[in-house]
């Protein structure tokens, strides 16, 4: 714990890839005896493993996109409106230093620090800068990175980037000293299978039946852990079931880091957080990268461990995301219909060649993980708070915001919350 409290503002975009570093920095930067507030959207309040003392303050994101002028002026608006409710936070909070984890609901927040010389710090994810990262670059005063190369980060930048990797959540760092799960010729093969945080349509459809064209000594080990989307599950069910493929479903696992600990193989989408996981645990994968990510960010993102022998890039091909259904022409419709056949139908066979050959001998699946685990940044949560500590107010002041005139202590989060909603209401 620190000899002194302080406290922190933290500004994330509403996903799980901007959320779950900076709840794992709270942690860390609670640990040490500070106080942290959160500054996010409406989506964001509800990602789930929010820390119960991170109190959540909800600001206009103000998203300024599309070609319609309308939006413009809306979106400008509620910039300024979240920059000025996010100034009213600083004011009462008063924070020695303010993260921002990327996303349009971090602008209004990053905005409002950087003009009122409030030391700024920002976190990136991916292996490429993302939007608003990109346009406070040159604002802020540190840059904390992934990994080693991180696209759109101007080399001018180099004397403020530090490399700390991604935080990630306590219950899966606890997972790095455990040894693979034990995998012989004769022993069962656990495959989990997710989609981000809304599930993938696709991995519904094709994954199935990858695992239905394995040979039968492998097929007849299997035992499939796999998220699908509430609409999808049930037919995602009927086709295992055809198949005679053990599969456990669930639209969301409120304890995916034990279903993570038990798998000898992961197949899904390769956002940041899934990889810092799966690095931080050492767990082999096949990737299917988003196609429409922002930047093809997703592909970027699989470099690292995909060189280093720990995972394996399958693309998916940016048609398949159209729904045939959405479409009147009866002609059209079966036409998209007959091209998406063949596109699962290859990247099933893609899928099921892949895991052969991961799975081939018990020595290439446990090389395989111990590549991944190499690729990971156990400490990152640490070096990224160690880093945050480094920016803020002298001693003295953060004497005086631990104790104040008259021994009361310092505004914590709910009340500052408190105070916030009655500000907004008047």
């Amino acid at each position: 714990m620190s000899a002194v409290t302080r406290h922190y503002v933290l500004a994330a975009g509403g996903t799980g890839g901007h959320l779950i570093p900076a709840f794992a920095l709270a942690a860390e930067l609670h640990r040490r005896g500070h106080h942290v507030a959160l500054i996010t959207d409406e989506r964001g309040a509800k990602i789930p493993g929010k820390p119960e003392y991170l109190t959540a303050h909800v600001l206009p994101q103000g998203r300024i996109a599309g070609k319609n002028p309308l939006n413009w002026i809306k979106g400008a608006r509620g910039v300024l409106q979240g920059r000025s409710m996010a100034r009213r936070l600083f004011e009462s909070f008063q924070p020695s230093a303010v993260v921002g984890f990327g996303g349009y609901p971090s602008l209004p927040t990053m905005l409002a620090a950087t003009s009122a010389k409030i030391p700024t710090i920002l976190h990136e994810q991916n292996a490429v800068l993302g939007r608003v990262n990109r346009y406070f670059a040159s604002k802020v005063d540190a840059i904390a990175t992934p990994c080693e190369d991180v696209d759109f980060l101007d080399r001018k930048f180099e004397a403020k980037v530090t490399l700390v990797g991604n935080p990630v959540r306590p219950e899966v760092l606890t997972l790095r000293e455990e040894p693979f799960p034990e995998f012989g010729e004769d022993s069962l093969f656990r495959i989990l299978v997710t989609g981000g945080s809304q599930g993938a349509r696709i991995l519904s459809q094709v994954i199935p039946e990858a695992l239905a064209m394995l040979p039968p000594t492998l097929r007849s080990r299997l035992q499939v852990i796999q998220q699908a989307r509430p609409e999808d599950i049930e037919s995602v069910r009927q086709r295992y079931a055809h198949h005679g493929i053990p599969a456990e479903l669930a639209t969301y696992f409120e304890d995916m880091a034990e279903r993570l600990a038990g798998a000898h193989l992961f197949i899904g989408r390769s956002g940041a957080s899934t990889i810092a996981e799966l690095t931080a645990v050492g767990r082999p994968a096949i990737l299917i990268p988003l196609p429409y990510a922002m930047d093809d960010h997703q592909v970027a993102n699989t470099r690292e461990i995909v060189a280093a022998g720990g995972a394996r890039v399958i693309r998916q091909p940016a048609v398949t995301t159209e729904e045939p259904e959405a479409i009147a022409d009866l002609d059209k419709r079966n036409a998209l219909l007959k091209e998406q056949g063949a596109i699962f139908d290859k990247m099933a066979k893609d899928i099921c060649l892949q895991i052969q050959a991961i799975a081939k001998n018990p020595e290439t699946l446990a090389n395989a993980a111990h590549a991944s685990w190499n690729c990971g940044y156990p400490k990152a949560a640490r070096d990224l708070a160690d880093l945050v500590e480094s920016f803020g107010a002298a001693p003295i002041m953060d004497v005086l915001r631990v104790v104040p005139e008259g021994g009361a202590p310092a505004q914590g989060g709910e009340a500052l919350a408190r105070r916030l909603t009655l500000e907004n209401a008047q």
